[in-house]
């Protein structure tokens, strides 16, 4: 069998939904308007949530790229599925996102538009921003005492010196079998 050259080849798992999240509804089903007594027909399970559509996105956001298979509109190639980038331009239903791709020997900044379904904030550099807060406060106190105080992340110190309890029974000396020659 040859080669496949299809857009979407060699996807099956990266599109799929997960378990029990299967199918979409469209976004008007949320913005309808219903009475009191009124029989809701949502599919309890398989919709995109409404948060998806709720989230707000602005110039410079860090966004993951992540492609929904449910919603085939705007969908990114697969060879952004899983990058970060950063949005440059918002429309009514999609963003625009500046990502790096790797070409040959090269990295280029690649310009791609994206709806939103396909997308959601980074959580990347919140562990960074946070450290830099902490910082910032240690500093602060450092000042107001007069003392030095250390910023820099250090590695986990080695085991400290403790005791191993045997229970009463003697250590044993393992070591190899020594070779024997079998004709």
């Amino acid at each position: 069998m040859t080669n496949t050259k299809g857009k979407r080849r060699g996807t099956r798992y990266m599109f799929s939904r997960p378990f029990r999240k299967h199918g979409v509804v469209p976004l008007a089903t949320y913005m309808r308007i219903y009475k009191k007594g009124d029989i809701v027909d949502i599919k309890i399970r398989g919709f995109v949530p409404l948060a998806t559509y709720m989230r707000i996105y602005k110039k410079g956001d860090i966004v993951d790229i992540k492609g929904m298979g449910t919603v085939q509109k705007g969908m990114p190639h697969k060879c952004y599925h899983g990058k970060t980038g950063r949005v440059y331009n918002v429309t009514q239903h999609a963003v625009g996102i500046i990502v790096n791709k790797q070409v040959k020997g090269k990295i280029l900044a690649k310009r791609i538009n994206v709806r939103i379904e396909h997308i959601k904030h980074s959580k990347s550099r919140d562990s960074f921003l946070k450290r830099v807060k902490e910082n910032d406060q240690k500093k602060k106190e450092a000042k107001e005492k007069g003392t030095w105080v250390q910023l820099k992340r250090q590695p986990a110190p080695p085991r400290e010196a403790h005791f191993v309890r045997t229970n009463g029974k003697e250590p044993e000396l393992l070591e190899p079998i020594p070779y024997e020659f079998m004709a």
